[in-house]
């Protein structure tokens, strides 16, 4: 594309070959910087969504751990009919997630 001519100027050729290989190689990085962009964003997301599942499982366990304490007001008041089932089922499930143990459902 450049080359020196007899005086020792520097003379440029554009060619439309060059054009198109100028436009596929700023495409080509333009589509790499995107990639790395979106790449980034995403890891930053993901980063986010730990966090919040964290936040959760603090309330849940908090939701959990109160929930025990009012049934076991409840049966300290006397209410007996499902009420002790469902605090052993609560119990047990607290215990296994503790221990990271827990089974769907059961």
């Amino acid at each position: 594309m450049m080359y020196r001519g007899d005086a020792g100027q520097m003379n440029i050729n554009i060619t439309s070959e060059g054009i198109v290989t100028l436009a596929a190689v700023l495409t080509a990085l333009s589509g790499i910087g995107a990639f790395i962009f979106t790449a980034y964003r995403w890891y930053l997301r993901q980063n986010s969504d730990t966090e919040e599942i964290k936040k959760l499982k603090r309330e849940n366990a908090l939701i959990c751990y109160a929930l025990s304490a009012c049934l076991d007001g409840l049966i300290q008041l006397g209410a007996n009919h499902n009420v002790p089932v469902v605090k052993d089922k609560l119990d047990k499930y607290i215990n296994q997630t503790a221990h990271g143990q827990t089974t769907e459902g059961k």
